[in-house]
């Protein structure tokens, strides 16, 4: 395990250990993965109520000047002309091959564009996009650092949020963002999350995350760490990079078809490489799966179908809100069908499992996958 010397702290990092957060290394940073109430609790809490999440350890980049939104767009494999100024996309940097740098959601605004990237690929993203800048008039900030970032979820976010804000929160759209100020501090504030409820992002000076933090948590929203993060996420189909998304995998072998314009009008960077994939068809696509034994797929547990190992497991557990084991991995195409039945190498011991539609759990509801 990393020494946790070496790791960077969010603001937070004294609240969430007198809060009784189990910090771990997460990224390069000291991060919750659960408080007091455990996963459980946490992973309900924001179902049926608010959550607040610390992930000012997020990587931002912003791009001015002239040329920023043609630079984006080839960057970028979603259309970033599609974008008014007040929304947001998510989107992918790919490498030449059409494999994913990160995925990433792209801001538009009056006067810039910002990408927001995962912790864990700030510093490659950052290069791969530096290094793609050459002639374009355009400036390039990483603003990671001056900012703190709190993800507010759940059905009761908006009622929470609204009494200690001016900001009209109803007239923000989903994937839509506004500014204002909430508990005080200047924000700009995201209908957007990763959690599959209702709820917002909210961005701030870096100094003024524990202000923010405090008035949000006394108006109800209950802390919850990265493995409530993780539970929800996958519950919703949600990618995380490095499990269903990585340096090998195409948008379209992952299920992300929809953000990838080749017919934006201009080449992106990966755009030949996707084109060739799609006319030929794609040999391998993310499945997701429910286990039929007794036990829990973890990740990088063996999938096999048809004899033959075809992949492992890319995130698994049991699912808290429907209370059996799911999980998803890559499928040959022609087996990645819903009701296909493989087999997942648990402990020595190879399991049922059968494809089940994403996502998993559908809001408001108590879907059997």
């Amino acid at each position: 395990m990393t020494d946790t010397t070496e790791l960077r702290r969010t603001p937070l990092v004294d609240i969430h250990r007198a809060l009784g957060g189990k910090m771990v290394p997460f990224a390069g940073w000291e991060m919750p993965v659960q408080y007091r109430a455990g996963i459980m609790a946490e992973h309900q809490a924001v179902r049926a109520g608010v959550g607040i999440f610390d992930v000012s350890h997020m990587g931002e980049f912003e791009v001015t000047g002239p040329d920023r939104n043609a630079f984006v767009n080839r960057v970028t494999c979603n259309d970033v002309s599609a974008l008014a100024a007040g929304q947001v996309q998510y989107s992918a940097i790919l490498s030449k091959e059409g494999t994913f740098v990160d995925d990433c959601t792209v801001y538009r605004f009056d006067d810039k564009l910002m990408l927001v990237v995962n912790a864990s690929n700030r510093a490659k993203a950052w290069e791969h996009i530096v290094d793609l800048k050459g002639g374009a008039n355009i400036r390039l900030r990483d603003i990671s650092d001056d900012i703190g970032l709190l993800a507010v979820q759940g059905p009761k976010a908006e009622a929470a949020l609204q009494p200690i804000t001016s900001v009209a929160l109803d007239g923000i759209g989903y994937y839509h963002h506004g500014t204002g100020r909430i508990g005080g501090v200047d924000c700009f504030v995201s209908r957007t999350g990763y959690t599959g409820e209702d709820g917002f992002e909210l961005y701030c000076r870096w100094r003024d995350t524990v202000q923010l933090w405090e008035a949000i948590t006394k108006v109800g929203a209950e802390p919850i760490g990265l493995g409530a993060r993780h539970s929800l996420r996958l519950e919703m189909g949600y990618a995380l990079y490095g499990q269903e998304i990585d340096d090998t995998i195409t948008p379209l072998e992952a299920g992300h078809d929809l953000i990838v314009k080749l017919d934006k009008g201009s080449p992106f960077v990966g755009s030949d490489a996707l084109r060739a994939q799609k006319e030929r068809g794609v040999s391998r696509k993310l499945a997701g799966f429910k286990l039929l034994g007794r036990g829990i797929a973890r990740h990088g547990y063996p999938v096999w179908a048809e004899g033959r190992q075809v992949d492992v497991v890319r995130s698994g557990g049991q699912s808290p809100s429907l209370g059996i084991p799911i999980g998803t991995t890559l499928l040959p195409a022609a087996q990645a069908k819903v009701g296909t039945r493989f087999e997942i190498e648990c402990r020595g011991e190879r399991l049922p499992a059968e494809v089940v539609k994403r996502p998993f759990y559908e809001k408001g509801s108590v879907r059997k996958a």
